[in-house]
């Protein structure tokens, strides 16, 4: 296979990936946008090692941008 043919592959993969993960948080977006109408509330819960392997609860940068992605304003 050719080198270009291989970027080709990896590119197409990448872009499969990234309209999986658009499409999915619509999806998450619309659910939770569904129980607030019906006039529920909802959380979400991240926990994550830190450092040193200590559980942590604190959001990173990445979390934030979900939350907001998925009309969620993060607390912190």
């Amino acid at each position: 296979m050719g080198r270009e043919r291989h970027v080709d592959l990896l590119m197409k993969k990448l872009l499969q990936a990234i309209e999986a993960s658009l499409a999915a948080t619509e999806a998450a977006r619309d659910a939770v946008q569904e129980i607030l109408k019906r006039g529920a509330d909802t959380g979400i819960f991240f926990a994550g090692k830190g450092k040193a392997g200590a559980v942590s609860a604190d959001l990173t940068a990445q979390d934030k941008e979900f939350l907001r992605a998925v009309s969620i304003k993060p607390d912190r």
